[in-house]
């Protein structure tokens, strides 16, 4: 999202996210998985959760019925947290080309509000979220992706996956 930081409050943030969330639903994900096809997503409700709840402020039980309206009870069946250190996270994006968006010009207080709340949902929902230090080398983090993944659907199927 481009634009300065405070261009719009959290609600209207979130219900402009959750109304492209709901268009991304119907006209791409839920056709993919009707197709049997797998559906890679980087950024769902925990995203929101994260970002305009604990970020902004939105309340979780505002955040829970919207995302109920949506999409009903549809959730992912992994989620792979990729966790960094704010300070971390603000070095990378200087070294990155380009500007920064909204969303990275944000305060630090704010970065870590969010990271705190990508953490609370992984561990409230340790069967289904799985949190990667991503301080690693990245062939290391990609690594662990791949091990992850083919855990998580050998669970699921009993056969190693192949990805």
């Amino acid at each position: 999202m481009s634009g300065a930081p405070e261009r719009w409050d959290g609600l209207t943030e979130t219900l402009l996210i959750v109304a492209a969330r709901r268009a991304h639903l119907v006209e791409t994900i839920r056709p993919a998985l009707d197709r049997v096809q797998w559906v890679v997503c980087d950024r769902f409700a925990d995203s929101t959760l994260a970002y305009q709840g604990y970020g902004k402020d939105v309340s979780l039980e505002t955040l829970a019925a919207l995302h109920r309206l949506i999409a009903g009870d549809f959730a992912p069946d992994l989620t792979l947290i990729l966790d960094l250190p704010v300070e971390d996270g603000f070095n990378r994006i200087q070294k990155r080309p380009g500007g920064k968006n909204r969303f990275e010009r944000m305060d630090r207080a704010f970065h870590e509000r969010v990271r705190g709340g990508f953490l609370d949902v992984a561990a409230r929902e340790p069967r289904r979220c799985v949190v990667i230090d991503a301080r690693q080398e990245p062939a290391v983090v990609a690594a662990e992706i791949m091990r992850t993944i083919d855990t998580h659907l050998r669970s699921k199927s009993g056969h190693p996956a192949d990805v």
